[in-house]
């Protein structure tokens, strides 16, 4: 479910959106799997020295064209390894993706334009208005999925994040 609302002036991030992952603990069968979503955005800071930083807050009012940093955290809850975990995120509908924004280590990340078929950003088709087939564009993009090449291990946390624009 998705937890932003799109009013014209601005628009409250609330700090968590749901996420899917698989992995299982193979003996219970329940889910070891823990996730966090966290919305921020970044804010520059100038000290006396005249350094610059900066450093990411939660998210509060947003406006269109404001970038939001999304965080996902993924937690094995369970006394063994998590194998094959994959994190299916959506891409909040108001927003649009940030090419190129989406990383996590020890991770392949693709795609997806309809929240079932996920592929490599080259591989991605949409039709246009007229029906035809034409390349997707990072903003046609509504989920990101990270699969992760390795286990993670009891109590280890992994993470995953990806900017998007608010439309």
């Amino acid at each position: 479910m998705n937890t932003l609302i799109h009013p014209k002036l601005a628009l409250s991030v609330l700090a968590f959106v749901a996420t899917g992952a698989w992995a299982a603990d193979g003996a219970t069968g329940r889910g070891c799997i823990e996730l966090k979503t966290v919305a921020e955005t970044e804010v520059e800071s100038v000290d006396a020295q005249g350094q610059r930083t900066t450093k990411l807050v939660p998210a509060g009012k947003v406006v269109p064209g404001t970038l939001v940093v999304w965080t996902v955290t993924a937690a094995n809850v369970c006394d063994k390894p998590a194998d094959k975990v994959q994190i299916d995120n959506p891409i909040p509908a108001q927003m649009s993706y940030v090419a190129d924004s989406a990383i996590g280590a020890g991770a392949d990340i693709s795609f997806s334009t309809d929240g079932r078929q996920f592929a490599d950003p080259a591989a991605l088709q949409v039709r246009d208005e007229a029906g035809n087939s034409r390349p997707a564009r990072s903003s046609d993009y509504t989920h990101i999925r990270w699969s992760l090449r390795n286990p993670i291990g009891p109590g280890q946390v992994a993470m995953a994040r990806y900017r998007a624009a608010l439309k």
